[in-house]
């Protein structure tokens, strides 16, 4: 078979890989072509865009890197042509991978989309697209099969992958450990934004370490041109080892939350961007969610504290952090993602996934 993969950052990096790997676990021989970055080419994929160059946040800033984006579009929809793939596979990326869509269909390209983007917290309409022009959906959160369900799409929950990252990891409660972890996100803009904020609590904290998990895609320079002289430790790509050790967390939202949260640390969760981009967001997103942080999503109540814009600031992210500390608190946010982790069901999402999509093609055939 061959597959076309397309992920656009950091955390489709890290499924694409594992998708990758289970793909060719059952067929040795499976030709796999794909834009995303380290993981996905160690994994096996032959990488012809690297998510270092693609990932841009927010409307104003799509708008100011507009004709890269375009240029990208035309070299992939050549390349896909090039290449003659039995399906090409989508992971979340939506501002990239929706406007695939019509070209796919022209040229009767089968289509299947992992990890699905969050089209059910905000434009929701965006869901009759996927419908006339995605084969099927595989999706990791329960609810969003449900979703799927209500409007005639085609969709298998498989679970979540992060879980199989993380079943041969030991995790536990480390109320004793003088560690917190700050991870600023996987996009230049929103660690420019978040970090310095960050950075700003540790005089309240003289007797932890902060340690900022960074990402080789982003720069080492990047992250330290931002830390000036601050005592912070920076290390890179880390992430699990960091939060392996962590006491507590500020964390930016997006995949990171949850990967936090399986980790059993209690975290704040933060979210700034540009005031353009919060203002067309909140016009689009749809209110009756109530939530932006994934950990609360799922619970389907406020699990941890969510920040936004101009909340994120020293004096409430000292009160959080303060909370985050104390035994009791703890415990409430440890019982939570006991629940958590029990509503995302079982490993082998991965495995799932890969042997799902090559049977429908394998039926197909």
């Amino acid at each position: 078979m061959k597959y076309y993969i397309i992920a656009g950052e950091a955390s489709g990096d890290l499924h694409g890989a594992n998708l990758i790997k289970e793909l060719k676990n059952l067929e040795a021989e499976a030709s796999i072509r794909c834009w995303g970055g380290d993981k996905m080419k160690a994994a096996g994929g032959e990488v012809v865009k690297h998510i270092k160059d693609l990932a841009f946040m927010g409307f104003f800033e799509v708008l100011k890197h507009l004709g890269t984006i375009l240029n990208n579009i035309k070299f992939c929809k050549q390349d896909i042509l090039s290449f003659q793939p039995d399906v090409v596979i989508l992971i979340d990326y939506p501002g990239f991978n929706f406007r695939l869509f019509k070209f796919l269909k022209l040229h009767r390209f089968k289509v299947f989309y992992y990890i699905s983007p969050q089209i059910w917290a905000w434009r929701t309409s965006r869901v009759y697209q996927v419908k006339e022009y995605v084969d099927r959906m595989f999706v990791i959160f329960p609810f969003e099969k449900e979703f799927y369900e209500k409007y005639g799409v085609q969709v298998d929950f498989v679970g979540h992958p992060l879980l199989d990252e993380l079943k041969q990891r030991e995790v536990a409660n480390r109320a004793t450990e003088k560690l917190i972890a700050l991870l600023p996100g996987s996009r230049k803009q929103e660690i420019a934004s978040l970090l310095p904020e960050y950075l700003k609590v540790m005089d309240d904290f003289p007797e932890y370490q902060f340690v900022i998990t960074g990402l080789s895609n982003v720069g080492e320079t990047y992250y330290r041109q931002i830390m000036g002289n601050s005592r912070c430790e920076l290390v890179m790509d880390r992430t699990y080892e960091v939060l392996s050790k962590a006491t507590a967390a500020i964390v930016t939202s997006g995949t990171a939350t949850l990967e936090t949260a399986l980790h059993n640390v209690p975290e704040v969760i933060c979210y700034k961007g540009s005031w353009i981009s919060y203002f067309i967001a909140h016009l689009v997103i749809d209110k009756s969610i109530g939530f932006i942080c994934i950990v609360n999503l799922i619970c389907k109540r406020k699990v941890v504290e969510e920040l936004i814009q101009g909340q994120v600031n020293k004096k409430r992210l000292r009160e959080e952090l303060k909370k985050l500390l104390a035994p009791e608190e703890r415990q409430k946010m440890l019982t939570d993602y006991a629940d958590l982790q029990s509503r995302l069901g079982n490993a082998g999402a991965s495995r799932r996934a890969a042997e799902l999509m090559r049977n429908y093609l394998k039926d197909e055939k």
